[in-house]
């Protein structure tokens, strides 16, 4: 399960692609795969090797890829926001279960830290890029009608407001993946829509996948400026939860800092200020945000014409609840006033209820689900 963070500016699109399992990587022109990993990943400080497999790089604060969005070349980092909302603080957390710790660790913690004026970055590596290349190339060769992969939701949104920012307590499982194309995963949506469709919008959240997926995910998509040293977005979290037993969980929360231009802060587990979206990538949410959600989603590949057997969550049905569901809690959305309330005219959307479902209550809700069943072919 990996912590990730979604942007998508206007006209920009995140998919999934279905692999070739029949293409040879090594085909890919090997001068072109050594121009992107230079992209990538940046000159190191310091490198520290993950008990995972994971190789961590310690870049330079100034040096990271969110500077090499073009609408950012002349940024000039933010280390704090001029602003907090109203009330900073989620001690009224509606806690759904007694043994939930919203805490973080990463398994390269372990080996070591970054120093300060870094910060730590995931180094991409050529296989990284191969999967994601076949990727893309085998979606671009299928026609719509031919693409069986189907995303499916259980999720609670609201729209029609005006949101300057939002809070979610993410509880952290390691949800089966059944094939190398899908991923399961754990998010808050907040987006900015107008009367011709056009759209921003901010994802983050958690991931389980089969490292096969295409897009532009994390440190990757250039425009999130990261100014904690502490954590590797795209890297893995645990401790994960156990059926029946403890229970974690990460809180994700995230605002408009009007007062110091306009930009999206991201505040993680009541301790890390990882960093922001600035202003200038925006054009609705320049403004604010039109629309909230959160939820879980899996892809479907329907491999051999059967549902996938991926997981959402823990695994289990939402009607199981307390320790052996997973659930989203302390759901909260931000006014004008930068002021927190609950969500009011909220709406739940599940498109696979034979696969997974939701059950709502005020200010939280249970998720999930097995996959293929026998209720779920």
């Amino acid at each position: 399960m990996a912590l990730c963070l979604f942007f998508l500016a206007p006209m920009s699109s995140v998919g999934i692609g279905i692999r070739d399992t029949n293409t040879v990587f090594s085909k890919k022109p090997k001068p072109e795969v050594r121009k992107q990993l230079k992209r990538l990943n940046k000159p190191a400080l310091k490198t520290i090797e993950s008990p995972d497999g994971d190789i961590i790089d310690c870049v330079d604060i100034y040096n990271q890829p969110a500077f090499d969005h073009p609408l950012l070349k002349n940024h000039t980092i933010k280390m704090r926001p001029s602003s907090y909302p109203e009330g900073f603080s989620f001690d009224e957390s509606n806690d759904i279960s007694s043994n939930s710790k919203p805490e973080i660790t990463q398994p390269w913690h372990l080996n070591g830290s970054c120093p300060e004026g870094t910060i730590p970055i995931r180094r991409t590596k050529e296989k990284d890029l191969l999967r994601a290349y076949y990727g893309k190339k085998k979606l671009s060769t299928i026609h719509d009608e031919t693409d069986t992969s189907i995303h499916e939701y259980c999720q609670i949104s609201e729209e029609g407001d005006r949101y300057y920012g939002l809070n979610a307590e993410i509880n952290v499982w390691n949800p089966a993946v059944m094939a190398q194309d899908e991923f399961s995963l754990a998010q808050f949506w907040i987006a900015g829509v107008d009367n011709r469709n056009v759209i921003d919008t901010i994802e983050a959240g958690i991931m389980s996948d089969g490292y096969g997926r295409t897009g532009c995910y994390n440190l990757e998509c250039p425009g999130f400026v990261q100014v904690d040293n502490r954590i590797v977005v795209g890297a893995s979290v645990t401790p994960y939860s156990v059926y029946g037993g403890e229970q974690h969980s990460l809180n994700f929360f995230i605002w408009k800092d009007d007062l110091g231009g306009g930009d999206w802060w991201l505040y993680l587990s009541h301790r890390y200020l990882l960093g922001y979206w600035p202003a200038s990538l925006f054009s609705i949410m320049a403004g604010s945000a039109t629309y909230v959600s959160w939820g879980g989603e899996v892809t479907n590949t329907q491999i051999g014409g059967q549902h996938t057997t991926t997981q959402m969550g823990s695994g289990h049905f939402a009607e199981e609840a307390t320790n052996r569901a997973s659930f989203f809690q302390n759901l909260k959305v931000m006014d004008a006033q930068q002021v927190l309330r609950g969500p009011r005219n909220s709406r739940r959307s599940v498109t696979a209820p034979n696969c997974y479902n939701l059950l709502k209550h005020e200010d939280f809700f249970y998720f999930g689900g097995p996959g293929r069943s026998l209720q779920c072919p």
